[in-house]
């Protein structure tokens, strides 16, 4: 029997059985420029470090719609979720781009420049052009996030300031000075905000240092709460994330498995801080937040279940071991190291970004009752 025309469309929850079935449903191969080749010459032989040109940052809109990556070729490539084709592809080769970061607008975004100057720059998809530009900065912003309900949003630097911005305003309407390099991220009320401070291996929430992530130096590149606003993951290079207790900054959870994206390729030395453009969003909640996913440098996107994590309470203990937990499973499919790895907020998809772009979707090719659901159509996680 058909639903009636009025219906909402069919919710789907994630369980282990389908975040197992993800499969590459599309592969787009020229969703970033090959650089140019140079002439025949004398020159000097390219670092173990060096390789093919990535994208470096994704954003999907609010409902989940539309895709932005923003590459090392210096373009935004927008694409349709929904039909898995690309929309256009928009230019930004005086400025560069990177962080790119939905509005709640599905047809402007903001993002960070990597040449010229720090201006963080509001832009138009629909005719390409600049609506305002926020100056301020004096050094390359390295973390962008867009408050979740209004239209608010954060910025952090090489500079070692937090600025807080207003779209309808080009002054910053909040400054925080820090010792280091910040990484921030909202909760979902949009009111509490995270600071990790990189060198000194601290969280910060609102103006409060909560939590002393480790002993040994780590290298912070995201944070990003869950959409309960109970856990915050930490993003780190190396072999390792982890997740803490968003209220009172315990150490909950590390989560093992992944090679690494602080270098290039796999035959280049590791090393604790990343490389330009090699990671920072390669981390990321699926929207129930029962999940984290993320990528590798050997190319696999990797599933962690995180269901059975509980807050803790009492006073922190800097000697406790956090909770070992290794992926539910290692996906194959992605062409080269998976960079950038997030959720759709709405639709049963995933999307992995290096050198290439994948969408994955579930494969239900056996589950006759999944397919009728509407499943491959693209339906929202409880």
């Amino acid at each position: 029997m058909a639903p009636p025309p009025n219906a909402p469309p069919p919710t789907l929850a994630l369980t282990n059985a389908l975040m197992t079935k993800l499969k590459p449903a599309k592969i787009f191969k020229n969703a970033v420029e090959p650089a140019s080749t140079p002439p025949a010459g004398n020159y000097p032989q390219r670092s173990a470090n060096a390789g093919p040109r990535h994208i470096t940052g994704i954003s999907f809109d609010d409902r989940g719609d539309q895709v932005i990556t923003a590459g090392e070729d210096e373009t935004f490539r927008l694409y349709s979720c929904k039909t898995g084709k690309p929309i256009k592809t928009l230019h930004s080769k005086k400025y560069g781009v990177d962080l790119p970061r939905f509005t709640h607008r599905n047809s402007a975004v903001v993002y960070a420049s990597t040449k010229e100057d720090d201006t963080v720059r509001y832009h138009s998809l629909h005719d390409n052009k600049y609506l305002q530009y926020f100056k301020g900065h004096k050094g390359r912003v390295i973390s962008l996030e867009v408050a979740p309900i209004d239209d608010g949003f954060m910025s952090g630097s090489m500079d070692k300031t937090v600025r807080l911005w207003d779209l309808r305003a080009p002054t910053c309407r909040g400054l925080l000075t820090l010792p280091s390099y910040p990484i921030i991220a909202y909760d979902y009320t949009g009111i509490v905000f995270a600071v990790a401070v990189n060198h000194y291996s601290r969280i910060l929430l609102s103006y409060a240092v909560a939590h002393q992530l480790s002993p040994r130096p780590i290298y912070m590149t995201s944070l990003s709460f869950s959409s309960n606003g109970k856990f915050l993951l930490v993003g780190c290079s190396g072999d390792a994330h982890y997740i803490m207790d968003a209220f009172e900054g315990h150490l909950l959870a590390k989560l093992e498995g992944h090679v690494g994206l602080e270098r290039r390729s796999m035959s280049a030395p590791p090393s604790i801080e990343p490389s330009k453009g090699s990671s920072g969003e390669e981390v990321s909640w699926t929207p129930d937040s029962k999940y984290v996913v993320g990528g590798s440098l050997d190319g696999k996107v990797l599933v962690w279940d995180v269901q059975g994590l509980q807050s803790k309470t009492g006073p922190i203990d800097l000697k406790a071991h956090p909770l070992r937990i290794q992926p539910l499973v290692a996906l194959d499919g992605h062409p080269g190291p998976s960079r950038c790895v997030k959720f759709n907020p709405r639709l049963a998809m995933l999307c992995s970004a290096g050198s290439e772009l994948a969408f994955w979707l579930p494969d239900m090719s056996g589950d006759p009752e999944e397919i009728a659901r509407g499943l491959l159509k693209g339906t929202r996680p409880t």
